[in-house]
């Protein structure tokens, strides 16, 4: 069985949240939280609270309501852009260069995997 979670609009660029999402990938729970607690990275706080609402979608899906985190890994994970907001930044001589301040949509899927003691 398995259980998703989105977080949308969130303010960091797509590509540093990929870091931080391809270090999680294919790993249990416990393990990608444990990742995650000491990477360095912003996005990382942000990953963190997805994966454990998704494992607590997940938890809250099935009847019995206890699985341990060992049970659950992390199926897929991705980001994908977000809108972007257009910005002005005032330039010498009477120009403006445009900055583009990105968005991402980070989406996480976790499967309990059945174990077979």
């Amino acid at each position: 069985m398995e259980s998703r979670a989105l977080t949308r609009y969130i303010g960091s660029s797509p590509r540093k949240m990929r870091l931080v999402v391809d270090l999680i990938r294919n790993r249990k729970v416990d393990e990608a939280l444990a990742i995650l607690k000491f990477t360095n990275k912003n996005a990382a706080k942000v990953v963190e609270k997805t994966l454990l609402s998704a494992y607590s979608n997940l938890v809250r899906k099935i009847d019995t309501g206890r699985i341990n985190k060992e049970d659950v890994i992390v199926k897929r994970a991705y980001v994908n852009g977000g809108p972007s907001l257009k910005r002005m930044l005032p330039a010498p001589q009477g120009r403006a260069f445009r900055i583009q301040k990105r968005s991402s949509h980070l989406t996480l899927v976790v499967e309990h995997i059945e174990s077979k003691s």
